[in-house]
């Protein structure tokens, strides 16, 4: 099977930068807990379990509702940033705090605070629920605005001073469309776009992929959103499939197919994609013996 591994894939900074810290927080006061998901990946989250980095994430609740779990040791703030009320309950609490935020949210907040204390409201482009989103809107629920399409422009106060931004894992195609809607609505609109270079350069690859590729696999999470925006990306002219690792790749789909692409979320760690790739390169649909696909290692997922 001809096979096209679409770059960039592997670990962002973003994400190399918490699981190092998260890996160095081994020898830091007992027990070590990341408040949620340090990634949105399971197998670094079960990699880091067994290294003995527990993680607590309950669906439907939020960063601070979490912290009343833990009631000692040291406590990991996540890739996804959290807002100062998650900080400042934690050290309250007498945790040992480890901010293992992407630094492109920190620069993200940085922003919303400046904007705000120039008398600006935010319109922040996000999803309603994930954890980046929260911890961005948690620094002024009555002036950040959570925008997640175009309905949610439509009641706002035309009078005011607005600034727009957005979670950094946005789609940057999506987060141009709101753009220019909030421009035509809203009398006062300064737009900031925050979509980190690393979903950036994923999303244009993807959208630039060589005509020829008649199936897509999107290796990833399903709890990522970067993931998700890939294959959505991609589903507008392709056949998609999101899937875990190789494990999850269901052979049926490649019948018939002469051309795969395969990319990855900015979380994935770099040994599924390549065990994806590796296999499709071998992949030959009249031989069986081409069908063994191996077992994950979690010994490497974190190999950076």
């Amino acid at each position: 099977m001809q096979v096209k591994a679409i770059r960039p894939r592997g670990y962002c900074k973003g994400v190399v930068r918490a699981i190092e810290m998260a890996k160095q927080a081994r020898g830091e006061k007992k027990p070590v807990v990341i408040l949620g998901m340090i990634v949105h990946n399971q197998y670094i989250v079960d990699a880091l379990k067994q290294m003995g980095i527990e993680t607590i994430d309950r669906p439907g609740k939020t960063r601070l509702e979490l912290l009343d779990e833990i009631q000692e040791g040291t406590v990991i703030i996540t890739a996804h940033g959290a807002g100062d009320p998650v900080f400042e309950k934690a050290r309250a609490k007498g945790l040992h705090v480890i901010d293992a935020s992407c630094l492109d949210v920190i620069k993200t907040h940085e922003l919303i605070k400046e904007k705000l204390s120039k008398g600006y409201e935010i319109l922040y482009i996000g999803k309603k629920g994930h954890p980046e989103a929260e911890g961005a809107i948690s620094i002024d629920p009555e002036r950040i605005h959570l925008i997640s399409g175009k309905e949610d422009l439509k009641n706002l106060d035309p009078g005011a001073d607005y600034v727009i931004t957005n979670q950094t894992t946005m789609s940057l195609y999506d987060v141009q469309d709101l753009c220019e809607y909030a421009k035509e609505t809203l009398p006062s609109v300064t737009i900031e776009k925050e979509t980190c270079t690393a979903t950036k350069v994923r999303q244009e690859a993807i959208k630039n992929m060589d005509a020829d590729v008649d199936v897509v696999l999107i290796v990833g999470d399903p709890h990522s959103n970067n993931t998700q925006k890939l294959a959505a990306i991609a589903r507008e002219n392709r056949e998609v499939y999101m899937i875990e690792s190789l494990e999850d790749l269901d052979i049926s789909v490649l019948k018939g197919k002469k051309k795969a692409a395969v990319s990855s979320g900015a979380s994935t760690p770099a040994y599924l994609t390549d065990q994806v790739i590796s296999f499709l390169e071998q992949f030959d649909e009249k031989d069986p013996a081409t069908f063994a696909k191996p077992r994950v290692d979690l010994t490497k997922i974190l190999d950076l």
